[in-house]
């Protein structure tokens, strides 16, 4: 369990910041943005959470715990297989993927791309998936540089990927299965 006595230390001062092995790194570092991005994207569904209800909101409620195992797991160089930090792991992809399944089973299909909106939910829902593209895209980022304290789970990137296909689905569902969803005219505005 976590427990915070106090909320500020001062150790950030000077521009670094602990990772949750205790080494310092500066806080624009790419590890600290793949990191701080996931943070975002919880944000967002908290927002999201205001105006979803019901299994919906559940649903986000485990997405947003994840997300927190998801930033555990990024604060912490992965250096070795046996490593006993929290980390994803496959359930969590697993479980993402079924209710992808689930979801897109019961919508229209698709015939155009889609804008981001229509109910209050689903805007939000648009936003965070948006931010978990970019989030998505900082931690290949991370994965792909070379020295030995960026190596990162490789599931960590595969879940992201999983949860901006699951919140594309879900901000769908929200939108009436898909009959409410706001989609693109190309060229409309010519």
């Amino acid at each position: 369990m976590v427990k915070l006595d106090k909320i500020y230390t001062r150790g950030g001062d000077n521009g670094e910041t602990s990772l949750g092995d205790g080494s310092r790194i500066l806080k624009y570092d790419v590890r600290v943005e793949a990191y701080g991005t996931v943070d975002e994207i919880n944000a967002h569904l908290g927002v999201a959470r205001l105006y979803c209800e019901g299994e919906i909101d559940a649903m986000i409620g485990r997405i947003q715990n994840d997300l927190f195992d998801l930033g555990a797991d990024l604060c912490r160089p992965m250096l070795d297989k046996n490593n006993k930090d929290l980390r994803i792991v496959q359930s969590q992809i697993d479980r993402l993927e079924d209710e992808i399944d689930s979801i897109n089973g019961e919508l229209s299909p698709l015939t155009s791309f889609i804008l981001p909106g229509g109910s209050s939910c689903a805007a939000h829902l648009h936003v965070a998936r948006t931010v978990t593209r970019r989030a998505e895209r900082i931690t290949v980022k991370l994965a792909n540089k070379n020295p030995k304290n960026t190596r990162i789970n490789k599931l960590a990137t595969i879940y992201l990927n999983r949860l901006s296909d699951h919140l594309f689905v879900l901000s769908r569902k929200v939108n009436n299965n898909g009959r409410t969803d706001v989609l693109w005219v190309p060229g409309k505005n010519r």
